[in-house]
């Protein structure tokens, strides 16, 4: 009886959703596929996040393994460096998971259903655009205000765990300074991590080997703040040599104090983790957003074109041209009237000629040097105004990545009719691999001002955008392109076509020799 009010107060629920969605116009097939495209994309996105956060771990963890750090720090930076992986995690995550969503759909006979209840394949998409034009939008509002911020963050961390030194470990049988100011040597440790042969030398007073101390065993510690080492150490000696020697008094004078149980307290610095660099990295153009970009666009803009123009000037009447108005017909009249070309190349004597090619010589090597320092000093501002531009442009190729993925996955799921993460996961690598190899090899061209900084930003999306027009068609059109069936079958009747044309020729040839050989024989 229990069971029965269940399912009727469960079936109740049900009818009240789906009277809540009939209300705000949401339609049972919609919240199916929103169901359906959500699941996956989540998951997808956790799981490559997660692949990436291993490669991004495994780049910096050298600069993390030895310091000492809190998990806390840890964590700070994986999560800040997560965030630097959106532009890679989500346009990958939007093709996995919208191949999955139409090809677990065709797998399951479902979209032929609804294509049989007389729903277009376009109707049945459009509940997965409009997710797709949300996340558009999100992924817009991650690049510009969280991935900023991530980078700013992520730069301060890299910095401050860079500063920060490594713990201190101090090696058995070997001199070791790694401490500031002290040489220390253990002889050997046992296993209640008692060190025993102890040798300390005080080098913090610059004097050389005027302060050593030697103890029969000891143990070091680190305050809680870690900043200070402390030392104890038993049954040892202290010597310490006065240096005072002069013209006049060459003697010097040893202390030495024996002692049962002594703590020396060294100072320690940079051995704890300083968050000193907060802010220091906000001036990087990887961490503003699109209103900084513009300010800065504009500032860099007036500078590149006030050192052209002064440059520009300078080379006409300064560096490169001696006689400006040679290049002015208004005023020289006819110059080139005046000379007679015939008497040019012909010299007095050989030393005016000696002469002659020495200053041009001279001359070129001038221009040459004075072309590559106004080179130099144009790229110095093109090349961070490059950049602005780029990164002002790619705001909107990570929402563009994801909507072109979106309508690249799509249609090759209700093609391939395939999900899981077997095929889908191949293709989706194939074709992300296409775009992330076109979009980094976009940007570096334009940051070496190669192509423009527009076609750099954009590039990746003039390759795939009719890609992705292209297969939407195809799906519309319900082809079977990635058909493996009529794949094999389209090679089968190419080869048969061929081998019917070589078959044909080869009957040809046979007639055409056969009747060579009747005349030869006639004749």
């Amino acid at each position: 009886m229990k069971d029965i009010r269940e399912i009727i107060a469960s079936w109740r629920i049900g009818e009240r959703m789906n009277n809540f969605f009939k209300g705000l116009g949401i339609k049972i097939l919609d919240l199916y596929m929103f169901k359906s495209f959500l699941g996956p994309f989540i998951a997808t996105f956790a799981i490559v996040t997660f692949i990436l956060m291993l490669h991004f771990l495994w780049l910096y963890i050298d600069e993390l393994v030895g310091k000492g750090l809190s998990f806390n720090i840890i964590m700070q930076f994986m999560g800040w460096g997560a965030c630097t992986l959106i532009p890679l995690a989500l346009p990958l995550a939007t093709l996995l998971a919208s191949i999955m969503t139409m090809g677990s759909l065709g797998e399951n006979n479902e979209l032929l259903s609804m294509k049989s209840a007389g729903i277009p394949l376009p109707r049945i998409m459009l509940p997965l655009a409009y997710i797709a034009v949300l996340i558009v939008i999100a992924a817009f509002f991650a690049s510009n205000n969280l991935i900023p911020v991530a980078y700013s963050k992520i730069y301060s961390l890299r910095e401050d765990i860079g500063n920060t030194k490594e713990e201190i470990k101090i090696p058995v049988g070997i001199f070791y300074d790694g401490i500031d100011g002290y040489t220390i040597r253990v002889d050997k440790r046992d296993k209640n991590d008692l060190m025993h042969g102890i040798l300390v030398y005080d080098h913090s007073k610059d004097n050389g080997n005027t302060d050593v101390t030697i103890a029969d065993s000891g143990r070091f510690s680190l305050t809680p703040n870690k900043q200070g080492l402390l030392i104890t150490l038993y049954n040892g000696t202290n010597y310490h040599d006065s240096y005072t020697m002069d013209y006049r008094d060459t003697s010097i004078g040893v202390q030495k104090i024996k002692f049962a149980y002594q703590q020396i307290a060294i100072p320690l610095e940079n051995y704890a983790f300083k968050n000193n660099s907060e802010g220091k990295f906000a001036g990087e153009v990887m961490a503003k957003n699109l209103s900084k970009l513009r300010k800065d666009r504009d500032s860099l803009s007036k500078e590149y074109n006030s050192t052209v123009s002064y440059l520009s000037k300078r080379a006409l009447i300064i560096d490169d041209f001696v006689h400006i108005d040679q290049l002015d017909t208004a005023r020289n009249k006819g110059y080139r009237n005046t000379i007679a070309y015939s008497d040019l190349w012909k010299w007095k004597s050989f030393d005016d000629k000696l002469r002659a090619y020495q200053e041009a010589d001279i001359r070129i090597k001038e221009v040459w040097n004075t072309s590559a320092f106004n080179e130099s000093q144009v790229y110095q501002i093109a090349f961070p105004l490059r950049r602005t531009i780029i990164e002002t442009f790619r705001k909107f190729t990570l929402s563009l990545a994801c909507l072109i993925f979106f309508f690249i996955g799509a249609p090759i799921g209700s093609i391939v009719r395939k999900g899981g993460l077997g095929t889908p996961a191949i293709i989706s690598i194939l074709f992300f691999v296409l775009y992330w190899v076109i979009d980094i090899s976009g940007k570096k061209l334009a940051n070496d001002g190669a192509i423009s900084p527009f076609s750099g930003a954009f590039i990746s999306t003039f390759v795939l955008a009719p890609i992705g027009v292209f297969l939407t068609w195809k799906s519309t059109k319900d082809s079977a392109i990635f058909n493996p069936e009529s794949f094999f079958k389209s090679i089968g009747n190419f080869f048969a076509k061929l081998f019917k044309r070589k078959k044909k020729s080869f009957k040809i040839f046979s007639k055409e020799s056969k009747a060579k050989q009747e005349m030869s024989v006639k004749g």
